[in-house]
């Protein structure tokens, strides 16, 4: 029995009713098989949008074509191969795979020593400038450090160009190259790879001569050499020894005297080292 209170409430008359027990359920739940499987199955609108991020097409355009429900299958061009697949095996994911680049077997490929012009081939820059242009108009800047030193140690003793002649010590005389200190028997090197085009006595001061042609009108010739080690028409390559140093000629003591002769015109070979 209740009875009604001013407020609209009932309040219980009779006892409480008994609690209800309490069970302990002790048997462990069925494992659902499937559980782990289903957590990591990507929906087709995942497997789109992931796709999209990873291959560079961006997310928001990716939720945009699966948005649209239309777009299961997604191929893009891509500089390598790109592979998403779904291991439920539906809505499979691939890109484009790029194709084997092929040959005919009459194709020539050509790799000339001559065309490389790094610092690891500096024969192949000097043929490269020459055949660029007449010799006679290459600038110092192009010019300089196409050619080898002609001794292991450069020391200048007298430069290029007009000085006071220190055989007659008169004034004005032009001197025709460098002359570079060396003791007599020092190894004397090619500048670069050519043709030797003569090896003897030069009869104008230059003593036991040797010159060399490297093409394109250009030439170094090396004097007062106490020996030649080189025969005429022998071809050389850049660093090999040609001769050693003395003092024969015109000459006061021991050291080379190295020039740069362009179209038969001797030029300063400090452009050239």
């Amino acid at each position: 029995m209740t009875t009604q209170t001013a407020r609209g409430r009932r309040r219980a008359t009779g006892p409480a009713p008994e609690p209800r027990p309490v069970v302990a359920h002790t048997a462990e739940r069925p494992r659902d098989v499937h559980r782990d499987e289903r957590r990591h199955r990507r929906s087709p609108f995942r497997q789109v949008t992931d796709f999209a991020a990873a291959s560079g097409v961006g997310q928001k355009a990716g939720i945009a074509l699966a948005a649209t429900g239309l777009v299961l299958t997604v191929t893009v061009p891509v500089t390598s191969p790109v592979m998403a697949s779904n291991p439920g095996g539906s809505g499979a994911l691939t890109a484009a795979v790029q194709p084997d680049v092929t040959a005919a077997a009459a194709a020539k490929v050509d790799f000339n020593r001559t065309a490389v012009t790094t610092k690891g081939d500096p024969d192949g820059k000097l043929k490269q400038l020459l055949s660029a242009q007449s010799v006679g108009t290459i600038t110092r800047a192009a010019s300089a450090g196409t050619l080898g030193a002609p001794l292991d140690q450069l020391v200048t003793a007298s430069p290029f160009g007009y000085r006071v002649s220190p055989i007659t010590g008169g004034a004005g005389e032009f001197h025709r190259g460098q002359d570079f200190a060396a003791q007599c028997g020092t190894a004397v090197h090619a500048a670069a790879s050519g043709t030797v085009t003569f090896n003897g006595w030069h009869p104008f001061g230059g003593g036991n001569r040797v010159v060399i042609d490297h093409g394109n009108g250009l030439e170094t010739t090396y004097n007062h050499l106490s020996s030649a080690s080189v025969q005429v028409g022998q071809k050389v390559s850049r660093g090999d020894v040609v001769a050693m140093s003395g003092t024969t000629g015109a000459s006061t003591g021991c050291h080379l005297h190295f020039e740069v002769m362009v179209n038969g015109d001797v030029v300063d070979p400090l452009g050239w080292l």
